[in-house]
């Protein structure tokens, strides 16, 4: 079954959120001041959280990433992920880390059936990495790189860029490329939590490309039809690409192939849009049938774009975590 939105596109991409925990608190995810923590009775059981996968599934969808917060503090996920792996017709399950415990999972979710790893890194000198992950550990997270290299997992390490604050560090990133087959990621700065002056943290996507174009010769790569928001290219001399995403500079939305549900089990077929749909009510139910209707209504429902440019976004703010990174 091919799911269609209203738009024309084909829908394949869930993204799963597991739990609005996380064990960093990177600045543009989550306000200085914090935020609440969920109740655990709000968040969704795996069981809960399965019956969505699998029906989404059945619905049309084939690649599931699961996200957090960071997915990896939550208790039994690799139980669940084992689970989630056996669902007939899901091609791709993978899921985002921030790498603090992919150390001593690595081995552990590649068992469970995930084929891939996007890892979140944003600098790679020390003092400006727990800045702006205010305290997180920069030697864990390479271990859990290398870690999960030896487990056999392809590499993607998302970086969000911002000015003034690790800008000076695109063309250290994109040398990763050059001696790993690693896929590196430049996303432009999001407005989630509207952060004091945000607008002068974006680096446009191509002011990204044109820097490492200053070092590195870069050939574009064809997209293929279950790849994200990336726009990717070759490095020459290089075993590994680079990527730039850029939803602020230049909006992806007309290629946009992705719904998300929450750990609270909203479902939205856009992170910037005030539409949302309480999964809930449904997942008591034996028949599956209005899940099914739900989920099709957020597809039909997508809006065929956000409305954040470089100078305005109207939406109210929330933090990242709770939505699902």
């Amino acid at each position: 079954m091919e799911l269609i939105d209203s738009f024309g596109r084909k829908i394949n991409y869930l993204r799963l959120s597991v739990t609005d925990r996380c064990n960093m608190r990177c600045r543009y995810c989550i306000p200085v001041e914090g935020v609440k923590k969920l109740h655990r009775r709000d968040i969704l059981s795996y069981d809960e959280l399965f019956r969505i996968a699998r029906t989404a599934v059945e619905l049309g969808i084939e690649k599931i990433r699961i996200t957090g917060g960071e997915p990896l503090v939550r208790k039994g996920i690799s139980g669940f992920l084992t689970r989630l792996s056996g669902i007939h017709g899901l091609n791709q399950l993978v899921l985002t880390t921030n790498g603090l415990r992919l150390e001593e999972m690595a081995d552990e979710l590649k068992s469970a059936g995930v084929q891939r790893l996007n890892i979140s890194l944003d600098s790679l000198k020390r003092e400006n990495f727990y800045t702006i992950t205010r305290g997180g550990d920069l030697t864990r997270v390479l271990a859990g790189i290398t870690a999960a290299e030896k487990a056999g997992f392809p590499i993607k390490i998302n970086m969000v860029v911002m000015r003034g604050v690790n800008d000076t560090e695109v063309v250290d990133f994109a040398s990763l490329a050059i001696r790993k087959p690693y896929t590196i990621r430049f996303i432009e700065y999001m407005p989630t939590i509207k952060e004091k002056n945000w607008q002068s943290l974006i680096v446009p996507a191509q002011e990204i490309l044109t820097n490492i174009g200053k070092r590195y010769n870069c050939t574009p790569i064809v997209r293929n039809e279950l790849a994200g928001p990336a726009r990717e290219y070759l490095i020459e001399g290089g075993i590994g690409k680079i990527g730039v995403i850029s939803p602020v500079s230049g909006h992806f939305c007309e290629n946009c192939n992705r719904i998300r549900v929450t750990s609270t089990g909203v479902a939205k077929g856009c992170l910037f849009s005030a539409e949302e749909t309480d999964l809930k009510p449904y997942l008591g139910v034996k028949d599956t049938s209005c899940l099914l209707e739900a989920l099709h209504g957020i597809v039909t429902s997508k809006p065929d774009r956000h409305q954040i440019t470089a100078c305005h976004a109207d939406h109210s703010p929330f933090d990242m975590s709770g939505v699902g990174g």
